[in-house]
């Protein structure tokens, strides 16, 4: 077996995780489904499958860190230029979420522009100003197209207007994407400064756990600057899923690289079961809250995503069944693309006045949703083969 195909089992289980992620942000349009698909409300007590395809993807995100690290150091970058790298997909992510976060606060008449415009506008700078260009582009083209990119999300900043007294551009909260890039930040640092240390990453897994603890068990006030900067971290709850990705990925590396592959299934879901038992031992005390993040939700779906990845590396590495999910893979390799299709779908339907798909109901509901998630995928792979690549 050799390692594209280990990291295949990565990339599959990110693209699993893409599949619901697009599912479950289209259940807005149906009508009458099932609550334990939807998202849990802040104060309830469990959590419903939306409530575990983010942290899901989170954990993916700190998989994805040792062999992309792995990859950069191969190619020759120093350590030097991996932080650089780490901040500037940090920053890109960041800038993204809020863009996409004050297009859903959008004061449409007093900025000028619909939402849908607005969405579109920004996906499309994302796409001047963050694509792979092929190296066959002339550079001088390529930075006039970041240039005219990054211009007009300089304009669109300006002109935003947003809520009813018209604020200007806000950061009311970062956005999936901003999550994500405050998340990855804080990851990627500690695994590059910590050299790749497996007892630093579980260190620093154990402290911003501790911190999401500490948190919720009212430790450290509000107000507080340890508060102050653990606020785009949720408390720690972000961090905390993507290191416990990166622990796993490791250990996934380590074991497998040595071809111990019982030892290596059996050691990861004794992890997930230690994470598991933690969530709900602790659930007493915290309860299960995706939108408060609680430290058993974070636990929890770690378990869960750990469990996800050992069927599917059993299923798609061992028994070799990996031809099964190419109808979804390019939403492991282009997953942020994927990401940004819908919101032009949507602006499309709006476009066009197309409102019979929309609050469909039932099973006839859900097949609607889930084909809409494998369009978006093959529109992702068309837009792919036809030079757009979002690789940050």
């Amino acid at each position: 077996m050799n390692i594209h195909q280990r990291i295949a089992s990565i990339d599959i289980t990110r693209a699993v995780t893409m599949l619901l992620m697009i599912f479950v942000n289209d259940l807005w349009t149906l009508r009458n489904i099932p609550s334990w698909l939807e998202h849990t409300a802040a104060k309830d007590d469990g959590m419903g499958l939306a409530d575990t395809v983010f942290p899901a993807f989170l954990f993916i995100v700190g998989m994805s860190i040792p062999y992309a690290i792995a990859s950069r150091i191969k190619k020759g970058d120093s350590r030097l230029r991996l932080l650089r790298h780490v901040l500037e997909r940090s920053v890109a992510l960041m800038l993204m979420g809020l863009f996409l976060v004050n297009g859903g606060y959008l004061n449409e008449v007093q900025t000028g522009l619909s939402r849908n415009a607005w969405n579109v506008i920004c996906c499309v700078c994302f796409i001047l100003v963050w694509n792979q260009y092929p190296a066959t582009y002339p550079r001088v083209a390529v930075n006039i197209l970041k240039a005219i990119g990054l211009a007009i999300l300089a304009l669109m900043a300006y002109i935003c207007r947003g809520g009813t007294e018209g604020q200007i551009f806000s950061t009311y909260w970062w956005g999936i994407l901003g999550l994500i890039g405050w998340a990855y930040l804080v990851a990627a640092l500690v695994y590059v400064l910590g050299r790749g240390s497996l007892l630093v990453n579980v260190l620093a897994w154990l402290a911003f756990t501790g911190f999401s603890m500490a948190a919720h068990g009212h430790l450290t006030p509000p107000g507080s600057l340890l508060r102050l900067l653990l606020d785009p971290l949720e408390d720690g709850a972000m961090p905390s899923l993507v290191l416990a990705g990166v622990i796993v990925s490791q250990l996934f590396r380590q074991y497998s690289a040595a071809g111990r592959w019982q030892a290596l299934t059996g050691i990861l879901a004794a992890i997930a079961l230690v994470w598991m038992a933690a969530g709900f031992a602790t659930r007493p005390i915290w309860g299960i809250s995706k939108i408060l993040a609680t430290p058993s939700w974070v636990l929890i779906c770690s378990a869960l995503t750990t469990l996800l990845f050992i069927a599917l590396y059993w299923l798609c590495d061992l028994r070799q069944k990996a031809r099964w999910f190419n109808i979804i893979r390019p939403a492991g390799s282009d997953t942020l693309l994927c990401y940004l299709v819908p919101y032009f779908v949507y602006a499309l339907m709006a476009a066009t006045h197309v409102t019979g798909l929309i609050r469909l109901s039932g099973i006839a509901g859900l097949l609607k949703s889930f084909l809409f998630a494998i369009i978006v995928i093959q529109i992702a792979r068309g837009l792919s083969k036809a030079g757009i690549r979002l690789k940050l």
